[in-house]
């Protein structure tokens, strides 16, 4: 059904009204489906258009876009993609922070604890002392990552399980905002055996006290980048001091579209927003970002790899993870983040001028206004 966006916005409308708790009916749910269809399509054609832009664009398999030299993709990523997955390591239930894009926004100071000298790995508690167990009974991970908040709250403690993955040849990568790095944590970090360390640049504004820490991890650690989501206000950030940051000599910038969830939603209240494969739910403006991006870093040839860490690429992580795990044939753990689709959020998109469907017909009957929607 190539529904008109009139008809569309009219239907969201009435969506968007009833309570949460009202199941849509059959044709209703057509419909609901064919819009975001209808959005989703417009949007990838605004997006391949952007991509023929840019001469350099090379794929990892298919699987995800980047520009520059492919040597310097992120080891983390490429276990991500390709390798066994990302093997998630939590410890920090805190931030020194609050982002309005942070998937825990507004619940900063109720993320339940791990566990006093605990660490969460696969959904399990293990103790320091439980790795070496752990890594002499499964198939070691290809790379695994510190998430969950942010680490450097309590970096002292993550050296010691460090080790012992770097022991083990694991490949180790650690995101941060930057603002607590001194080059004492992080020459410990790197003396402890972490491969990759990730700033989110995003976070902190591109402020100058990170650039510097970013330019110290630089010298001590094997690989170091930027992986932020990409929105209006890094974008600004960054071009402001570019020259600076290109200079420290880092290896990749990983451009994370940046998608929604019920924590961080109302921070985007207006924008216009799209659903990817029904998974996904994320500002338009958000990819086309890391494209300008792309572009730039393209035709200026800059020294660090640009990656499109896109919706696509997240699908295909799922995919990846899923395959090594042996789940069947198309199985993913790639899904919406919302218990009901929150047609409210598509209302600006469906009443923006400027944004066309690229393909229009009028409702079949039974689903036109005034029809009985069985």
């Amino acid at each position: 059904m190539k529904i008109s966006k009139k008809d569309a916005l009219m239907w969201y409308e009435f969506f968007a009204g009833l309570p949460d708790e009202e199941e849509l009916l059959t044709h209703q749910q057509e419909i609901a489906l064919a819009a975001l269809s209808q959005i989703e399509a417009a949007v990838d054609a605004r997006r391949e258009a952007l991509m023929a832009g840019i001469p350099g664009l090379k794929t990892l398999d298919g699987r995800t876009c980047f520009v520059g030299d492919e040597q310097k993709f992120s080891r983390g990523c490429r276990s991500c993609l390709t390798g066994t997955g990302l093997s998630a390591v939590r410890k920090t239930n805190k931030c020194n922070i609050q982002c309005k894009f942070c998937y825990n926004y507004g619940e900063l100071d109720r993320i339940p604890p791990i566990g006093e000298g605990m660490w969460q790995i696969g959904g399990t508690r293990f103790y320091e002392k439980d790795i070496d167990l752990l890594l002499s009974i499964q198939n070691k991970p290809t790379g695994i990552s510190y998430v969950y908040l942010e680490p450097f709250m309590e970096i002292e403690t993550y050296y010691g399980v460090i080790r012992r993955f770097a022991k083990a040849g694991v490949h180790q990568h650690m995101y941060t905002n930057g603002l607590l790095c001194t080059e004492e944590n992080l020459r410990a970090l790197a003396d402890a055996g972490l491969d990759e360390l990730r700033f989110n640049l995003g976070a902190s504004g591109c402020h100058p006290r990170v650039i510097e820490h970013m330019r110290i991890a630089r010298r001590c650690i094997p690989y170091v980048g930027i992986e932020t989501p990409m929105t209006p206000e890094f974008e600004a950030a960054f071009l402001r001091r570019k020259d600076e940051i290109l200079s420290i000599g880092l290896d990749f910038m990983n451009c994370a579209e940046l998608h929604l969830n019920p924590n961080n939603i109302g921070n985007y209240a207006g924008e216009n927003l799209y659903m990817a494969r029904l998974g996904y739910v994320s500002p338009i403006w958000s990819r086309e970002i890391t494209l300008r991006l792309m572009k730039m870093a393209d035709e200026e040839k800059w020294p660090m790899l640009v990656h499109d860490c896109s919706n696509h690429t997240k699908f295909a992580r799922g995919l990846n993870l899923r395959a090594k795990e042996g789940g069947c044939f198309g199985a993913s753990d790639y899904a919406c983040e919302f218990p009901v689709i929150p047609y409210a959020a598509f209302l600006p998109v469906l009443r923006d001028a400027s944004f066309a469907f690229l393909e229009e017909e009028p409702l079949p009957d039974g689903y036109r206004p005034g029809d009985i929607v069985l």
